[in-house]
């Protein structure tokens, strides 16, 4: 193939992630008909399937896995191409791209920024926002050099160092009888209307949530979904429900009659990693992080306080 574009490289990664063309489709923003027309203008250029697939199941077989393996590279060097002629234009000797998971505490990401202003001021950093599975393809793709993430999915090709733990938050009202204690338990929140963030934002968070409740025999009267803690904040404030939240979120809603205590629940804290590629080899990117883990380790952030609420 003389000409190997973009568009079937990056069709075919998402797909071997997600094998499923729906999920495919969603992640890269376009119609599933786009989806199964690169997959099959790809394998008619090459002679063969890279997917052994039928109704019920899609499956990377072994052509497939060694073309993903030297598409993520390609896509990976063109967009440090990319980013080098806009460092040059930026007057920065590099440019990174950083994104950070909106349950990850504020703190952190300030930090980082802090640190290479300070130590590397011939060094951009652009922050984005997205989800903790999102900013892992992301790095995997290329299109992102560092991630702090909460709770980031597994994967061989990523190395990760945990950065921060913290517990989650419920959200009362400042008249609920839970709000004379300085913390709450799960056993307390047994058969009260719980306000959780949707599953689709976080899988592994919520499920980790909802079996820790189930083995300990605790279930919630009624279950609502919310995207942002802001939408929460009408029904707590009402008083007869409760919110999840996490420490970031606990910073936005507790006002005007809404207050915040700690879950006390070791299994149910939430822990926030630094994500890179395995093969990563930049030593501008490998000195940053050194320095921002070291600048973490001396305010002692991972042991993180909880947040200050009114007596």
């Amino acid at each position: 193939m003389a000409r190997n574009e973009t568009k079937y490289m990056e069709s075919v990664i998402v797909l071997s992630e997600e094998l499923n063309f729906t999920l495919a489709a969603q992640k890269m923003h376009v119609s599933q008909p786009v989806i199964s027309r690169n997959i099959a203008e790809l394998e008619a250029k090459l002679g063969g399937r890279l997917f052994d697939r039928d109704r019920k199941k899609v499956q990377l077989n072994k052509a497939g896995r060694a073309y993903v393996e030297k598409a993520r590279i390609a896509l990976l060097y063109g967009d440090r191409a990319f980013k080098a002629a806009r460092a040059a234009m930026q007057d920065a000797d590099l440019v990174l791209h950083v994104g950070r998971s909106p349950y990850a505490d504020p703190f952190l990401s300030s930090t980082l920024i802090s640190v290479q202003q300070a130590k590397f001021p011939r060094m951009r950093i652009e922050l984005s926002s997205q989800y903790s599975f999102d900013l892992a393809h992301e790095i995997l793709a290329g299109g992102l050099d560092l991630g702090i993430a909460t709770e980031p999915p597994e994967s061989p090709l990523l190395t990760t160092a945990k950065i921060g733990e913290a517990p989650f938050y419920i959200a009362m009202s400042e008249e609920d009888v839970l709000a004379r204690h300085a913390s709450v338990t799960l056993e307390q929140l047994a058969d009260r209307c719980w306000i959780l963030f949707e599953r689709r934002l976080h899988p592994t968070v919520y499920d980790n949530v909802m079996t820790t409740a189930e083995a300990k025999g605790i279930a919630p009267q009624r279950i609502q979904h919310v995207t942002a803690p802001e939408e929460a904040f009408p029904c707590v404030a009402e008083g007869s429900w409760i919110a999840f939240v996490v420490k970031a979120g606990a910073l936005r809603i507790a006002r005007d009659g809404v207050t915040v205590r700690p879950l006390v629940e070791d299994s149910l804290s939430l822990k926030t990693y630094l994500i890179s590629r395995s093969d990563n080899q930049s030593k501008a990117v490998s000195a940053l992080v050194r320095s921002f883990i070291r600048q973490l380790e001396s305010t002692q952030v991972g042991r993180q306080r909880p947040v200050a609420v009114p007596a």
